[in-house]
């Protein structure tokens, strides 16, 4: 069984926490979240691709390394590390990872469907 933080839990050291496949060279780590909000760890290998998609929640993306090549609904950008990204709920978006890298996400509210 993988490991992954509780609910509201203060703590989370990431070396403890196990990262499960999300797709095709995506390994995503579920952080720190609570009701409110929720931060995930996502790595990419090169090629990658994070499919166009749109939920309910509004997503902040923070680039801690690599290059990815970003939709946001009619907009492409390349992106890399340092930059951050805005998508709010319902709008849709997707990437393709162009040098492999970690996208650190924060969703409001958290994703449960992260936790089954």
């Amino acid at each position: 069984m993988m490991k992954k933080p509780e609910k509201g839990q203060n703590w989370v050291w990431n070396k403890d926490i196990d990262g499960e496949q999300a797709g095709e060279g995506v390994v995503r780590k579920v952080l720190a979240y609570c009701d409110e909000m929720m931060c995930v760890e996502n790595h990419f290998e090169q090629g990658a691709i994070g499919k166009l998609h749109t939920h309910p929640h509004t997503q902040i993306s923070y680039v801690a390394s690599g290059t990815f090549e970003f939709t946001i609904g009619e907009e492409t950008k390349v992106v890399s590390a340092g930059d951050t990204l805005l998508k709010q709920d319902g709008i849709i978006h997707g990437c393709v990872c162009l040098e492999k890298g970690i996208l650190v996400d924060i969703f409001t509210p958290m994703r449960e469907d992260f936790l089954s």
